[in-house]
């Protein structure tokens, strides 16, 4: 894997020789941003709508990418051929820059790699993944940071809850997972929070489904308590797609099948990942 190619600060090297300087803000204070995409047979997955919202964390974050947009995806595709990794993520990552007083914004570095992953199956899981629920609001949570302090700190919580993932809530309202968005089903719409939660290129891909096939879809709050009404539940992520839920908090929800709405939606992004 070290042999691997690497984009760095306007330079192509091995994976062993690619580094961020310590005195990197992303190294000192954590201030960085990434965002992260699948390469499926050497097609990265919706380039562009990574691009949108990485661009969009680096304005909201104040961080200028010197590179722009069509050199970015030049290098995408030159990882892609240098790698040659059919199946892989990439991972886009900006710091803050080198910075003498550990505080100041500089010149912003960025890091482009790619990475061996294993490929989600072709079908949906019918066995369903358990969440714990946690009071927590992410700061800056239109941005996709570095960040992830809080769901680090809260695994050995999660795993003594004998849950697989944790989902955020605030006072109550639905946030999001540490790493996908949340969705539920309720009298055959899908139902999924709107706002104070990063939103993800799999989730606009959904809602975009949603409405190509007259799928009643509504974005809007959700409580804890409102779950308990779902017939089924699922979380989205790029590298993922769609994992259903079986057991909220003490809420078990009723067992899906191949006829289940959420069984459907997968289908339905997998075809569209094809084309």
């Amino acid at each position: 894997m070290n042999a691997l190619t690497t984009y760095i600060d306007k330079q192509y090297l091995p994976l062993a020789s690619a580094g961020v300087p310590a005195t990197d803000l992303l190294v000192q204070r954590g201030y960085g941003i990434f965002d992260y995409l699948r390469v499926a047979n050497n097609k990265p997955l919706f380039l562009e709508d990574h691009l949108d919202r990485f661009y969009n964390s680096a304005a909201i974050m104040r961080l200028d990418i010197t590179e722009t947009r069509a050199e970015v995806i030049k290098i995408v595709h030159q990882l892609i051929e240098q790698n040659n990794l059919p199946y892989s993520g990439i991972r886009l990552i900006i710091g803050g820059g080198d910075s003498a007083d550990g505080y100041q914004i500089t010149a912003p570095r960025l890091l482009v790699l790619q990475q061996p992953l294993i490929a989600p199956a072709d079908k949906m899981p019918l066995k369903g993944i358990r969440l714990a629920s946690y009071d927590f609001q992410r700061q800056l949570w239109e941005v996709k940071t570095t960040d992830y302090l809080m769901a680090i700190w809260l695994q050995p919580w999660m795993k003594s809850q004998n849950a697989d993932d944790i989902l955020y809530h605030q006072a109550g309202i639905v946030r999001e997972c540490p790493r996908s968005n949340f969705f539920m089903i309720k009298d055959g719409t899908l139902i999924t929070p709107a706002t104070h939660m990063l939103k993800g290129i799999t989730r606009k891909n959904i809602i975009s489904i949603a409405l190509a096939n007259k799928i009643k879809i509504e974005e809007r709050a959700i409580t804890i308590e409102e779950i308990k009404m779902a017939t089924e539940a699922f979380i989205s992520s790029s590298t993922k797609r769609i994992t259903p839920v079986c057991q909220i908090d003490d809420y078990i929800l009723p067992p899906i099948n191949d006829q289940s709405l959420s069984f459907k939606i997968f289908e339905l992004l997998r075809e569209k990942e094809l084309h």
